[in-house]
């Protein structure tokens, strides 16, 4: 192998792992049949197709088509060398990994040099601020503001927090490293005038590192100190090849482990807000990089859990936006939605130091409400409801809101309330409950995504049963290599099944190796022969994981991973193997052969040429006489 770890210790490790816990700190999977399923972390979307074998301890996904092992999966998502992949399962497992098995192990190779370029500069940036914070007089000031906040030493170190000095640090340090001038152009960290000269961006701010879900620094968030009516209060990195605020969520990175643990998000509306909340012990929250949150965060958040809280300020402009997000949410995700509010007004942050981390916590344990409870709160705002028209009002629009609920007893639970504060006859609200639902059956269009079923449908496959990806329109050339292909040929479905019984059954593998001139008919089938043959030669059985570890070719590799997943017999017998070789050896060469031939005579009947079609007619005849005499034969 190309690397300095030791296979058995590499073994072990991946034994001490079990892939869908490890998987499972990305992808939130459920059960469904043999495996479990959850929405692709490699590309978005909405009907789960990513699937994890446990007992096979491999990974799926019937879509795009990757897949692999425990080790796979963390160098695809997060472009890392093979050591340094084992060395993060190894830390997940609690598997002593010695540093000299990785110390000098290349990093895998950047797929986008100046991306690679600008995560150094990114980096480099944020140390240089902490350490300007906390270990400098001139970051002084910053740190007893932050202190005054609340926060203590180790959540700054936690977060990341630095500051950015009057003067001009940033730019002097890199041009003492001799940076290039076209990277720090295109990193966001510095303005340029008219004459092309660079200034730093961030002047006299605290700094709020903005991390990628692997945790790397792609941007900052920038409070200023002193309040100036010509400065923003944040000044947030612009767009970069980078940073997409509509990809990113606030701590998303450090919440993930707790989001997987209580299965439960929280949304906040500020950076304070989730930092708050993680010293008093909430650490599933993540706040969005604007006002609204998008597709792409919905989708970040859908991946990993059912369940989302949303905590913002409760002043009027925090009503505002939390009323703002149940209606994104409840048209654009599956995500079980509540809201979470702080006494009289406060923002998490401001409560949180007012009435300490106890309190603070029981508000998350018994405060939450259910979206309809905060439409009915939200909605009495401006109105008077000892006005009778107000009342009216009111109670139209709170139909309105229960008209969509599916629940008859979550209906029955708000009438009751209704009831009860106004004095009126619940019949009578029922009755006007069921006309607007009415109304809304005629003319209403649907427009929340409907929830799927987990894991894609099974498909016969010509005798053999396959897992079909979810998107009718996507089929699968190389079962999981390719999306938007061409169905499977008869030749290629029984390429799949032979390979996959080679590997898995020894005898199999004798019988077919001792043909002198099989071979398959597509290269990467080919390909994957002779990388069996070469394990084989130092290896008695057939282990999937450690063959695609032994095995190079990353788009080869989930191939052979997509081969786990079809739903195949376990026992095998010797004329299935025959005819699997058969309609390789005999019957596709001869369909290509009638494919060209007719190729060939239609070009002569262009060109009016009679000899050669005469020739070219008898060809064809011989050619189907032999196909017809494989098809017998295969009969018998």
């Amino acid at each position: 192998m190309a690397n300095l770890i030791p296979e058995e210790k590499v073994d072990q490790i991946r034994s001490a792992v079990n892939i869908a816990d490890f998987v499972g700190q990305y992808v939130q999977l459920k059960k469904a049949g043999k495996n479990l399923f959850g929405l692709c972390p490699f590309h978005e979307e909405r009907t789960p197709s990513f699937s994890v074998n446990e007992q096979k301890q491999i990974f799926h996904c019937f879509s795009c088509g990757r897949g692999g092992n425990v080790f796979s999966f963390i160098m695809d998502l997060e472009n890392l060398s093979f050591p340094e992949a084992v060395a993060k399962v190894a830390e997940f497992g609690h598997v002593d990994l010695p540093a000299s098995y990785t110390a000098q192990s290349q990093p895998a190779a950047p797929k986008d040099q100046v991306q690679s370029d600008l995560l150094a500069l990114y980096a480099d940036s944020a140390k240089m601020y902490q350490h300007i914070l906390v270990n400098t007089e001139l970051g002084e000031p910053a740190l007893a503001y932050l202190h005054e906040r609340g926060l203590d030493d180790d959540t700054i170190a936690t977060f990341g927090i630095g500051y950015a000095p009057k003067n001009q640090l940033l730019l002097d340090f890199f041009k003492a490293h001799q940076i290039d001038y076209q990277l720090l152009r295109q990193s966001g960290l510095f303005i340029e005038n008219q004459a092309g000269e660079l200034r730093d961006r961030f002047v006299d701010r605290v700094l709020f590192p903005i991390k990628d879900a692997s945790g790397r620094v792609i941007a900052f968030s920038g409070r200023i100190l002193k309040k100036s009516p010509d400065e923003p209060k944040y000044l947030n990195s612009p767009e970069t090849k980078l940073f997409n605020k509509r990809s990113v969520l606030f701590n998303f990175d450090l919440a993930r482990g707790a989001i997987r643990q209580k299965k439960a998000v929280v949304l906040f509306e500020g950076f304070m807000d989730v930092i708050a909340a993680y010293r008093a012990g909430i650490q599933n929250g993540v706040a969005s990089m604007g006002t609204s949150l998008t597709n792409e965060q919905i989708y970040m958040l859908e991946r990993v859990t059912d369940h989302l809280s949303i905590c913002y300020d409760s002043d009027t402009p925090g009503q505002k936006a939390t009323d703002r997000a149940l209606k994104l949410l409840g048209d654009n995700s599956r995500l079980n939605l509540n809201v979470i509010q702080m006494p009289d007004g406060m923002d998490p942050d401001e409560y949180l130091r007012s009435a300490g981390s106890e309190k603070f916590q029981q508000v998350f344990e018994d405060g939450q409400q259910t979206p309809t409870a905060f439409e009915m709160q939200y909605l009495r705002h401006d109105l008077n409801l000892q006005n009778t028209q107000d009342q009216l009002t009111y109670l139209e629009a709170v139909l309105q809101q229960l008209s969509q609920l599916s629940s008859n007893v979550e209906q029955d639970l708000y009438l009751n309330q209704l009831v009860q504060e106004f004095g009126l006859n619940k019949d009578d609200l029922r009755q006007q409950l069921r006309s607007l639902v009415g109304r809304q059956t005629v003319h209403r269009q649907p427009t929340k995504r409907p929830a799927a079923p987990v894991g894609p449908p099974p498909v016969d496959d010509g005798g053999v049963t396959m897992m079909a990806p979810p998107p009718p329109t996507e089929t699968m050339a190389t079962m999981g290599a390719t999306t938007n292909a061409a169905p499977l040929s008869r030749v290629e479905r029984a390429e799949r099944l032979l390979l996959y019984r080679l590997l898995h059954d020894h005898d199999v593998w004798l019988r077919v190796m001792a043909l002198a001139d099989f071979h398959f008919v597509h290269d990467q089938y080919q390909n994957i022969l002779a990388d069996a043959e070469a394990y084989f030669n130092t290896h008695a059985h057939f282990d999937l994981a450690n063959f695609t570890d032994f095995m190079t070719d990353n788009q080869l590799k989930q191939v052979v991973t997509s081969l786990e997943f079809m739903d195949v017999a376990q026992e095998t017998s010797r004329e299935e193997v025959a005819d699997l070789v058969n309609v390789i050896m005999n019957q596709h060469p001869v369909a290509e052969q009638i494919k060209g031939k007719k190729a060939e005579l239609t070009a002569a009947k262009q060109l009016g040429n009679h000899d050669l079609v005469q020739q070219l007619t008898l060809e064809l005849i011989e050619l189907y006489r032999q196909q017809q005499q494989v098809q017998q034969a295969d009969s018998l």
